[in-house]
């Protein structure tokens, strides 16, 4: 694990010559939507009274928002960072002169795109609260269940941008995968209004899941067995994301 720590390091030293812009986006990003999305749309949805619980549409867009922004975090940091790290930087290969094991690199930088969505979740989750849309003590969950979100998207991206032998397959991933998930995974209105074959799939996607477990925690509408169940699913797809990942970073890495 020190070896592990060591790799961590190194993403965090070079984070601090961009950390600013970051923090920046990080706070500013999630005014910008939840003005737009919550204020200005929500005060015609509102008028329709038709949302689950009687809640209003910023109460619940924001936890949806804080979902998908830590899913896009996440497959920014394992997809172009990862392909960098290969191919272009070599960084990863730099790393193994060393004696750090392919492992040890696969670890320090999925612990760095978990520091990165903590980040973003955390001011995320400040946004709303200034917004007056954090109804539960267990809303502060939400960050952790936020890193576990990171991690069921960065696991099996980075598996996915390492095996590739060039980034041409990562725009249609965003394209294709990520960009749908954003807006038909119960973000911005609930699943059940799409025909019933796309709200099955919306079920069977990480962000569903992430979206329906931090809207229950910010929302105090917690049920424990749909709960852990989608904290269970999210720990599926980052365990196997892991495994894959780590297959992938040695078959391209060790010669």
């Amino acid at each position: 694990m020190d070896y592990a720590l060591r790799s961590y390091e190194f993403w965090l030293t070079q984070y601090r010559r961009v950390w600013r812009g970051g923090v920046v986006t990080s706070l500013v990003s999630p005014i910008f939507y939840l003005t737009a999305l919550g204020i200005g749309l929500g005060t015609l949805v509102n008028k329709t009274n038709s949302l689950p619980g009687g809640v209003s549409y910023l109460e619940y867009v924001a936890p949806g928002m804080l979902a998908a922004t830590v899913m896009q975090v996440a497959a920014t940091e394992s997809s172009w960072t990862v392909q960098a790290a290969i191919r272009w930087t070599r960084q990863y290969q730099a790393m193994l002169a060393t004696p750090l094991g392919v492992k040890d690199v696969l670890a320090g930088h999925q612990l760095f795109a978990a520091t990165r969505v903590a980040i973003s979740a955390t001011f995320y989750l400040v946004a709303i609260a200034i917004f007056g849309g954090v109804e539960s003590p267990f809303g502060v969950l939400a960050i952790p269940a936020a890193v576990l979100i990171g991690f069921a998207f960065s696991a099996p991206i980075s598996a996915f941008a390492a095996r590739i032998p060039t980034d041409h397959s990562l725009p249609t991933l965003f394209r294709f995968v990520i960009v749908p998930m954003f807006l038909f995974s119960g973000t911005f209105f609930p699943v059940t209004q799409l025909p019933p074959v796309l709200e099955w799939l919306a079920y069977v996607t990480p962000l569903w899941h992430g979206v329906a477990l931090c809207r229950d925690l910010i929302l105090g509408t917690t049920h424990a067995l749909a709960d852990l169940g989608h904290v269970a699913y999210l720990l599926l797809w980052a365990l196997v994301g892991l495994r894959l990942a780590f297959l992938s970073y040695r078959r391209r890495l060790v010669r």
